[in-house]
């Protein structure tokens, strides 16, 4: 068995520590349909927990126990449960805590259990913890900037422990760095929808909607900025009709010939909330469209569905079920 530094130790069988403690065998029935066959370091380490565990034996060698029961099954959701009792009991130093959770959370950074019990940590450790936090999220994210529970655990500490001051910024390096991060565009919208330092969403969306035709129009096939524009005017359609530059911008990808098929869906959802086209838009589609359908597609809406639904094969079915309940406004 090896300990949390990677040193080999003797079986718990075997040291002193252990000698008063009978351990308690996994029950599977007497007729177990697929028993599994686990590893006898693995089997003795659950062995030896179960007894403490039933026993709650909150103590000093309890906790190391979950500890090398963690190294081997970092997933168990009870070992980790089990210690932070202990840890209570023990009134143990949670920064030292902190620094052993930072190596396991490296080690298997996408394990649900390790977040939820760095939150814990956290919420006990207050306000204070969050730099802490959020430098070791950054640290995640340079082995994975998509991985969902760190984002997860980021966002939590900046709205339960504070932090805001430089997260725009963060955001807009790593936008920067990967334009195509779709995580760090999410990031970035909860910053100006949730950070009270910002004002809200109306404060920021003229700014940020600058933002967004820029990353669109440097990469068009790029759906995030695409999806963070459509976010900015949530639950404002008036707004969204109101701003020209939404049209205009679909109006300038689909003119370059290449890479508007994010640009024609967003055009079909300005039709189907009462957008007006001009000429161009209505010359620029139909040149878009196939002989055969431009004559039977009295209708831009519908022509735009039928574009979609060839450009886009991976989600045809969807391009059609759009254009079977366009607004009898736009049909």
């Amino acid at each position: 068995m090896s300990s949390d530094d990677g040193e080999e130790c003797p079986p718990l069988s075997q040291r002193p520590e252990w000698a008063d403690v009978r351990p308690v065998p996994q029950d599977d029935g007497p007729n177990p349909v697929v028993p599994i066959h686990y590893r006898e370091n693995f089997r003795e380490a659950m062995d030896y927990f179960r007894a403490v565990y039933l026993a709650d034996e909150r103590s000093l060698r309890s906790l190391n126990l979950t500890s090398e029961v963690i190294g081997l099954n970092p997933g168990n959701y009870t070992v980790w449960h089990f210690r932070r009792l202990v840890l209570e009991a023990l009134n143990a130093d949670l920064h030292e805590e902190r620094d052993y959770v930072d190596r396991v959370a490296e080690r298997f950074p996408k394990n649900y259990q390790i977040w939820h019990h760095r939150r814990w940590l956290a919420e006990k450790l207050g306000p204070k913890a969050a730099d802490k936090e959020l430098e070791f999220t950054k640290k995640i994210f340079t082995i994975d900037a998509k991985n969902y529970h760190t984002w997860s655990h980021r966002q939590w500490v900046l709205q339960a422990l504070g932090g805001w001051d430089d997260e725009l910024d963060y955001c807009q390096k790593l936008i920067e760095d990967d334009v195509f991060n779709n995580s760090a565009w999410n990031q970035r919208y909860f910053v100006i929808t949730k950070s009270p330092l910002l004002g809200g969403l109306q404060a920021m969306r003229e700014s940020e909607v600058s933002f967004a035709i820029k990353a669109i129009l440097t990469n068009p096939q790029n759906e995030s900025p695409w999806r963070y524009l459509r976010g900015l005017y949530k639950g404002d359609i008036e707004q969204l009709l109101s701003d020209n530059q939404v049209p205009e911008v679909c109006l300038k990808v689909l003119k370059s010939g290449r890479n508007f098929l994010f640009a024609l869906s967003m055009l079909l959802d300005l039709l189907c909330f009462g957008f007006q086209p001009t000429d161009e838009f209505k010359r620029i589609v139909k040149g878009l469209t196939n002989s055969e359908s431009s004559s039977s597609d009295a209708n831009l809406a519908t022509s735009v569905c039928n574009i979609l639904e060839t450009i886009d094969p991976l989600r045809a079915n969807y391009w059609a079920w759009r254009r079977s309940t366009l607004p009898s406004i736009v049909c």
